[in-house]
């Protein structure tokens, strides 16, 4: 399946790449139309509608090969496992969680101070609770 895939996408950038090259050297409807009027020679007022000539049928099959791939790639795109579930059918544990946090210290040891750091006493006066002045 992943051969065909990348098949699919080497005949589609290819194709497009053409197409883009065939549409730049092809002549527009009316590009013949300043020569209709006298600046120019031409068969008939909107120049000649004969049938369809040799690049703009080369596109037209570059185009359909072009759409053929991109409707394959879509294909191979979209194709599912027939043994697959969903998401939440493959999620059967909970999540691991965080052992919880000791908040307490050992029994037998002291808690030091960290040095620099302001000592709260939990007071409206004390300097943890107050805006800084200039």
């Amino acid at each position: 399946m992943v051969w065909l895939q990348k098949l699919l996408i080497v005949v589609q950038v290819l194709s497009a790449l053409a197409m883009i090259g065939l549409i730049l050297i092809q002549h527009g409807k009316g590009a013949d139309m300043g020569a209709a009027f006298g600046s120019g020679s031409s068969g008939s007022l909107f120049g000649a509608s004969g049938g369809a000539n040799f690049l703009s049928r080369s596109t037209a099959v570059l185009a359909t090969l072009f759409f053929c791939s991109t409707l394959g790639l879509a294909f191979l795109g979209n194709v599912r496992p027939t043994g697959s579930q969903s998401v939440l059918d493959k999620v059967t544990q909970p999540a691991p969680t965080a052992p919880a946090a000791q908040d307490a210290a050992p029994a037998g040891s002291a808690s030091a101070p960290v040095p620099g750091a302001p000592v709260s006493s939990g007071s409206v006066g004390s300097p943890v609770n107050q805006i800084p002045s200039k």
